[in-house]
């Protein structure tokens, strides 16, 4: 189901970027910024795991200078018949973990210290697993896809915006000088929001898929909640916004989550709520 909704926000996403590329400028500008936008995310499709973990500092390690950690990563793969990724840890004494990279042959799992030395080996095996499961569906192709989409439409926006104010509107623009503006002004807004939506629906994606591949969803229910009374406990912010969806649990304190239209993360009680509900179906 989560899989049908991300194509469908993904299909009104490209309808948005038609129909401002066609009224602000025409199917050339449509064109124009669907390149643009794709040169922009290139390079983070084809390098996003050497950019993300260089970003966040983070140290490459194995079954030797982590054997925790590598044991029941490798376990997981071996379940779900995944090759193994490569490992890193963050130096950060917050909990928190993400995957990345653009396919199951050229992925890479981090944890931050502060996860490895909270979670026991049952809520460690539920985040990993979670982790896992974005590698496994694609997660970080989908999000290329949409921030590529997102980002023409941002450009063409900007650009209809300058004309408009300093009189450029096409003479045969159909619908109007001030609908025109509206429309440049609103449709970047909405594209955030499917942005937002479809990250929330991959994060319950993950879970499933997560509880599925240990074959027990309470054990990420549990490291959710105890992610959760931790970072409420101490709300800071210690991480990039650019990379601030891809961890299991927002990095960034609720203000600046808000402020940044970074809320791509579900709610936590409902993310427990609907992991309990699979506990149940698996018996």
């Amino acid at each position: 189901m989560n899989n049908f909704k991300t194509g469908i926000l993904i299909a009104f996403l490209m309808g948005l970027f038609g129909l401002i590329g066609y009224f602000a400028g025409g199917i050339t500008w449509m064109i124009i910024f669907l390149v643009i936008a794709m040169g922009m995310n290139f390079l983070n499709y084809w390098y996003c795991d050497k950019i993300v973990v260089a970003a966040t500092r983070a140290k490459a390690v194995d079954e030797k200078t982590a054997p925790r950690m590598a044991h029941i990563v490798y376990k997981l793969c071996d379940a779900a018949n995944m090759p193994h990724p490569k490992l890193y840890i963050l130096p950060q004494p917050m909990p928190n973990a993400f995957a990345t990279g653009r396919d199951p042959n050229h992925a890479a799992v981090a944890c931050t210290e502060g996860l490895l030395k909270m979670m026991n080996d049952e809520e460690l095996e539920g985040v990993l697993a979670h982790e896992l499961a974005h590698v496994k569906n694609r997660d970080i192709l989908i999000s290329t896809i949409v921030a590529t989409v997102a980002g023409a439409i941002m450009l063409i926006s900007i650009v209809a915006r300058f004309m408009l104010i300093f009189g450029g509107n096409r003479r045969d623009n159909p619908i109007g000088l001030i609908p025109l503006l509206v429309l440049v002004i609103v449709t970047p807004i909405a594209a955030m929001l499917i942005q937002m939506a479809i990250s929330r629906s991959r994060e319950f994606e993950a879970d499933r898929d997560g509880g599925d591949i240990s074959g027990n969803p309470m054990g990420l229910a549990r490291a959710l909640a105890k992610l959760d009374g931790i970072h409420k406990a101490n709300p800071r912010t210690y991480a990039n916004r650019g990379s601030a969806h891809m961890y299991i649990y927002s990095p960034l304190n609720a203000k600046e989550a808000f402020v940044s239209l970074f809320s791509t993360h579900p709610p936590i009680p409902k993310r427990i709520e609907k992991l309990k509900k699979q506990a149940e179906e698996m018996g």
